[in-house]
């Protein structure tokens, strides 16, 4: 901008007292129609240059608003605020409230092993289609921001978006209707916004809005679980499901931690990557010849090649940082070459956020890659934790009112710091609140298959990862209304610079400003 602004101070610098620059003696009427010509030209001139200035500021308060691509979806969602529209319509049921007694910590269940630990509570482009199945998925602003991540579940008879037990792509220990799990309530909750409405889930849309890209889920068994989910709402979109396949033959386990699924027709692929914790997990050789775990919060995760190659990134990490280890922090963590005797846990988790940040900062490009971080989902434990008689079985409804609806843990908090100290734009699927309400929607003992009268204990429930279908649907819905959301607010940009083009009459100044603000 203050380039343009010193082109036409030089300007007028060059000019002398009478308005025309110094010419040889010319007649009286070629005098008086080059000064007429010099103000005519310093008139366009001014102008256009003006015209140009209040484009750019325009354009340029969000920033990357006009970058080719994926960045039709990018910043605006960076604190999660948007302005969303209320269908005229709505379907919902309202729910009763009632009061939960019910105690809820944060705890995970291992990827790796059967058996889940203890948490430390102190972490207390081109697509133009915008129709689904039931209507318009376009957004307008009703009453002032809406905020996506603060509503309520309510009653909708149109869900699930697939049926249990028709997706093959969902592990056993989250099948839980066919694990023998008998009441199907918890299947009927929808996610609404206060104030607006999500778009109806439309996989064949979201495949389009895919094509020829590659979206990556990268973190623990939680994101595997919302991997599962994607993999099962987006073959609802296709006609012949034997068009979607793992590339490596792989049945999904939790043992593997590395997936391929391609969907033929649409050239796009949908990947997992298991990274525990974002940054390097390693081992050292203690004095008595035997190996011990390792976590150097300043490398990132040896995976992190992998992630280069995707153009939409999804990440998440937490569960794993309340693990026995981890949160005892005794020779465990490591900057450089140098190993902490002891080490605050709380203090490694932001460190590591860091690391991770700063790789996204120095190897992501906004202009051809979005990245999302998904936060921390609860966990419901009633009358203990995992290994002391906890459980949640039996719990038929989301918990509608009480303090926890409003508990935020520490390390959502740190999340939320390091986001907003990065350079490139990540928007936070901040899933924490929503799923504050669900102790409905656990495996609890239907983690594993309980028919046929097999004797399933029950002093050992998962009331951290989610049934599928379930709540992680909700979070890919979001992940859907993003996208539809940032394309609809850059063509509104789009069309209000050619409005301003038409106006000045200047051809393709939207094309040239594209050009200046992408570079």
């Amino acid at each position: 901008m203050l380039t343009l602004y010193s082109l036409l101070l030089l300007e007028a610098n060059t000019l002398d007292e009478n308005g025309i620059t110094s010419l040889p003696v010319l007649t009286e009427h070629a005098l008086s129609n080059n000064q007429q010509m010099a103000s005519n030209n310093r008139y366009t001139l001014t102008i256009f240059m003006l015209l140009i200035l209040f484009l750019l500021s325009i354009l340029l308060i969000s920033k990357r608003s006009l970058e080719p691509s994926l960045s039709l979806y990018r910043s605006f969602f960076s604190q999660a605020h948007v302005a969303l529209n209320s269908p005229a319509d709505s379907a919902e049921t309202p729910t009763e409230s009632r009061q939960s007694n019910i105690s809820v910590s944060e705890v995970f269940v291992e990827e790796d092993k059967e058996t889940p630990v203890a948490q430390n509570e102190s972490f207390v482009d081109n697509h133009n289609n915008n129709k689904n199945n039931n209507g318009d998925v376009s957004f307008e602003r009703v009453n002032g921001a809406c905020d996506l991540y603060m509503g309520s579940w309510v009653k909708d008879e149109g869900y699930p978006v697939y049926r249990p037990g028709s997706c093959p792509y969902v592990d056993g220990a989250f099948d839980c209707q066919m694990n023998g799990r008998r009441d199907s309530s918890y299947l009927r909750w929808r996610w609404k916004p206060d104030g607006c409405d999500l778009p109806r889930f439309n996989a064949t849309d979201f495949l389009e809005r895919l094509r020829g890209k590659r979206l990556m889920l990268v973190g623990d068994s939680m994101n595997r679980n919302q991997f599962e989910s994607l993999l099962c709402l987006l073959r609802e979109g296709l006609t012949n499901k034997s068009r979607m396949y793992e590339i490596y033959g792989h049945k999904i386990t939790k043992g593997r931690g590395y997936y391929v699924f391609t969907f033929l027709d649409y050239n796009c692929t949908v990947e997992f990557v298991r990274s525990h914790f974002l940054v390097k997990e390693g081992v050292r050789i203690n004095g008595q010849g035997d190996s011990n775990p390792t976590l150097s919060v300043d490398q990132i995760d040896k995976t992190a090649n992998k992630w280069k190659r995707a153009d939409i990134l999804v990440f998440n990490t937490g569960h794993w940082w309340v693990h026995g280890k981890t949160a005892r922090g005794k020779n465990y963590f490591k900057e450089g070459d140098y190993l902490y005797p002891k080490f605050d846990a709380v203090e490694a988790y932001r460190r590591a956020l860091k690391t991770w940040g700063k790789w996204i900062d120095d190897n992501i490009k906004p202009s051809k890659q979005l990245v999302f971080y998904r936060g921390y989902s609860s966990a419901h434990f009633r009358g203990g934790d995992w290994d002391s008689g906890g459980s949640c079985n039996g719990e038929t409804e989301p918990i509608f009112s009480g303090p926890f609806l409003d508990s935020y843990p520490l390390k959502m908090k740190i999340v939320e710091e390091v986001i907003q100290e990065m350079r490139n734009p990540v928007i936070l699927l901040n899933v924490t609140r929503l799923t504050n309400y669900r102790k409905d929607g656990h495996p609890s003992i239907y983690g594993q298959n309980v028919t046929d009268g097999k004797k399933i204990s029950r002093r050992r429930q998962d009331c951290s990862h989610w049934c599928l279908p379930g709540v992680p649907d909700a979070w890919n819905e979001l992940i859907y209304a993003t996208l539809v959301f940032k394309q609809t607010v850059s063509i509104q940009r789009l069309q209000v610079c050619n409005r301003v083009s038409a106006i000045a009459n200047t051809n393709n100044l939207c094309l040239w400003i594209l050009v200046v603000v992408g570079s």
